[in-house]
């Protein structure tokens, strides 16, 4: 008799949850050897990788997906290889499983330690970049997390492929081979199945578009880490170097314009709006960058396009940029906490003053001073492979790495003490 939706979704959570358990237990170098045989494995079967691509590239625009979109979807040979250097890299990192962040000794002789330990099981929705479907199960695995990865079907075939070829390796070290699940159906409502299951998943992260993320909130048992739109400002302060001002601008938007970190929206003051404005315009044109602006914007870039309340709100992912100009920073800061989306904010300004402001009174995952606003990944900040970009407070904020994949618990070891 045919497995039924519900059943299916169940037995899936309960496989992740016995493997969480049996992970949190294995040793470092265990998770380190599989995370480096894994890499081995997507070098090795690079050709078969490159070719399941190909046939999700090549349906993509049955999909709808526009120019940006293909290209977080297409899974070149320099985009295996950094996945594969990835694993590496999170092979590399500190294990933060049984790692002591605080602890000593009470004046009765207690000894109290606040110990990492895994969250448990994750069920990770994303979009369509294959690549995350290697950094999900790397840093899940290393954080000593059981992760079920639900992947957007317009990289169906890849990301089979490459959750065929970590779960390959994982008992070859004594791991579960559960610790890396992908959920093994195409159907929608699967998602909302999962969702209802907090007795087997201890945390949901959404990484896609708003509408995944808004469902996921409201249906969601289980607490939920949000990687929300990303409706990133570069503000050009008063003080710029307008020449820096110009280039931070150009790598922000255009270095990848279809990533959640890419900017979106330029502020510019007013004292420097007409010097700036032509400038950054002929920049911008030679990058193929559409321009909607206010205005002023458009009295000083004629190519520009009228905005209308939405572009300013727009997360566009693509070659197309929202400009308006401000009369000072706190009319920056205003417009951002109007449409921006709490994960990365930019000032270019030679006045510390004014950065010291910006960066106290901007709400966000990330403020950037005289840098891009594509700084705010895992690898450039330090952390290293990150599972996504937080917008949220709680419990975790900006790049979500391996630490922010684990809690803590408190060890309190006596010698017989008792409370008096």
């Amino acid at each position: 008799m045919p497995q039924s939706l519900v059943d299916l979704c169940l037995s899936v959570a309960q496989r992740a949850k016995a493997a969480s358990v049996e992970l949190a237990t294995v040793s470092t170098a265990a998770k380190n050897a599989w995370l480096l045989a894994s890499a081995d494995a997507l070098l090795a079967n690079a050709d078969a990788i490159a070719e399941a691509n190909r046939r999700d590239v090549a349906a993509a625009p049955g999909f709808g997906l526009n120019a940006a979109s293909i290209d977080r979807l297409t899974f070149t040979p320099a985009r295996i290889r950094a996945a594969a250097d990835g694993l590496r890299q999170v092979a590399a990192l500190p294990d933060p499983v049984g790692e002591v962040r605080e602890g000593g000794t009470r004046p009765n002789g207690l000894q109290v330690l606040k110990v990492g330990v895994p969250l448990g099981v994750i069920f990770f929705l994303y979009e369509s970049r294959p690549n995350v479907t290697v950094d999900a199960g790397g840093l899940c695995v290393k954080s000593g997390n059981a992760v079920i990865l639900r992947g957007g079907k317009e990289a169906a075939h890849t990301n089979a492929l490459l959750t065929e070829l970590l779960r390959a390796e994982l008992p070859k070290f004594g791991l579960p081979a559960d610790a890396v699940q992908a959920v093994p159906t195409a159907d929608r409502d699967a998602v909302g199945h999962l969702l209802k299951l907090n007795e087997f998943i201890d945390l949901t992260i959404p990484r896609g578009g708003e509408s995944l993320i808004r469902r996921v909130t409201a249906e969601a048992t289980m607490p939920v880490l949000k990687h929300f739109q990303g409706n990133c400002h570069v503000f050009v302060d008063a003080a710029a170097d307008l020449d820096m001002a110009v280039r931070v601008i150009v790598n922000s938007k255009c270095q990848r314009p279809g990533t959640c970190n890419a900017a979106e929206s330029v502020l510019v003051h007013a004292a420097v709006a007409e010097e700036f404005l032509p400038k950054l315009g002929a920049a911008l044109a030679d990058a193929g960058v559409e321009v909607r602006g206010d205005a002023e914007t458009c009295r000083r870039i004629p190519a520009a396009k009228a905005a209308t309340d939405a572009d300013f709100a727009a997360e566009f992912l693509d070659l197309i940029v929202s400009v308006a100009v401000v009369s000072d920073l706190p009319a920056a800061v205003a417009h951002i906490a109007r449409y921006g989306s709490k994960h990365t904010e930019a000032i270019v300004t030679r006045d510390l003053a004014a950065a010291r402001r910006f960066v106290a009174a901007v709400d966000a995952a990330a403020v950037m001073v005289n840098a891009s606003t594509r700084f705010n990944d895992g690898f450039e900040l330090g952390p290293g492979a990150e599972i996504g970009i937080s917008t949220d407070k709680f419990h975790a904020r900006g790049p979500c790495g391996l630490r922010e994949l684990t809690t803590y618990k408190y060890v309190v070891t006596g010698d017989g003490h008792i409370r008096m």
